[in-house]
């Protein structure tokens, strides 16, 4: 074999291990792209079931007040802040549409209005915390909604807007003001 042809053969066969190698780091990367993807939408739906299952304790709490106990009451509540206001934010920060994920881009084109509503969810949920902080017992009447107590929420997103107002209100209301959030950021922000 000539040195010119020896020269020749070890350039492609140098290029193709260039090339291979490329290939290999390229479809690394990709993987740990996908695994993360994967992870950032994994963590956020474990998030929401959390809350789900928290909701749904602290819903059963109410439909039979004889099984309530604050302590219960309060890690539901807890249960359901901790994962609202920023870190609810922070799992739609850089991707918002991912495969197996309902999150729509409205998240990404409306960021504001998303962590308003992530900050809402926290301050019922920090609400129904303090109520169960302040009724060590049983579950008293002043926990119950009233018969014509307004309601706010909804649809349209309607918020207590000051402490004040929300720390004066019964547990039952902050609870249903708290599932209306819920309600009026799947309405906006997810797709079914």
């Amino acid at each position: 074999m000539s040195t010119k042809t020896q020269s020749a053969f070890l350039t492609g066969a140098l290029r193709s291990i260039v090339m291979s190698l490329a290939i290999l780091v390229l479809s690394m990367c990709m993987t740990v792209a996908a695994t993360a993807v994967d992870d950032t939408v994994k963590e956020r739906q474990r998030d929401m079931k959390e809350i789900a299952a928290a909701a749904k304790a602290i819903a059963g709490v109410f439909k039979e007040p004889e099984t309530y106990s604050s302590d219960s009451f309060r890690q539901a509540a807890t249960s359901i802040s901790v994962r609202a206001n920023q870190r609810l934010v922070d799992h739609f920060a850089t991707m918002t549409v991912a495969e197996g994920s309902k999150a729509t881009e409205a998240i990404a084109a409306e960021p504001d209005r998303f962590a308003a509503i992530a900050r809402d969810l926290k301050s019922y949920a920090d609400a129904l915390a303090s109520a169960a902080d302040r009724h060590p017992g049983a579950m008293s009447n002043d926990m119950r909604m009233k018969p014509g107590e307004p309601m706010g929420g909804g649809p349209l997103g309607t918020r207590v807007r000051n402490e004040a107002t929300l720390s004066s209100m019964s547990a039952e209301h902050a609870f249903h003001l708290m599932l209306q959030t819920c309600s009026s950021c799947h309405a906006r922000f997810r797709s079914d």
